[in-house]
C-alpha cells in the first residue's frame, strides 16, 4: 500500500496577481526583472561612456594651458567639465537605486509605495521602474 503526503498549503499559495489574473509569482516578477535588468544594462553603458569622456577631457586639459576663461566662443572647459561630473554623478546615483531596486525585487518588497505601503500599480512601474511610491502618494507629496 502506498501512502502519499499531502502539504497543508492554502489555496492560491505561491500565486501573485499580475495585470488581474492570478498567476505564479516567479511571472509576476519577470517583467519587473526584465525591466531593471534592461535599465541596469543602460546605465552601465552610459557610466562607461561618460567615464571614457571624463578620462578623456581631464588628459586633454592636463596638456593645456589654454585660457578658457576669457573665450569669447562658448562655454569653458572647466564649465563643460563640470557638466559632465554633474551627469557622471547623475547617473551613479541611477545605476546604485536600479541595483537597490533589484535587490528590493528579490526581497519581495519591490512595487511597495514607501509612504503607505499599497502595492504600485504596474503601469507606473512600467512607466518609472524606479518609482518607490503610488500615484496617489506622489501627487500628494507636490502639494
Amino acid at each position: 500500500m502506498y501512502t502519499t503526503q499531502t502539504s497543508r498549503r492554502r489555496p492560491g499559495a505561491g500565486l501573485a496577481r499580475h495585470e488581474g489574473r492570478r498567476v505564479p509569482a516567479a511571472t509576476a516578477l519577470m517583467e519587473p526583472l526584465t525591466i531593471l535588468t534592461a535599465a541596469l544594462r543602460e546605465s552601465t553603458e552610459a557610466l562607461a561612456a561618460l567615464e571614457k569622456d571624463h578620462a578623456r577631457m581631464i588628459e586633454a586639459s592636463l596638456d593645456s594651458n589654454a585660457d578658457d576663461e576669457h573665450d569669447p566662443e562658448g562655454a569653458t572647459i572647466a564649465f563643460e567639465r563640470e557638466q559632465l561630473t554633474a551627469a557622471l554623478h547623475r547617473t551613479r546615483a541611477a545605476r546604485e537605486r536600479i541595483v537597490a531596486a533589484m535587490a528590493e525585487l528579490e526581497a519581495g518588497s519591490y512595487g511597495i509605495c514607501a509612504s503607505c505601503g499599497l502595492p504600485i500599480a504596474v503601469e507606473r512601474l512600467r512607466a518609472r521602474p524606479l518609482a518607490t511610491t503610488c500615484i496617489n502618494c506622489a501627487h500628494r507629496g507636490r502639494m
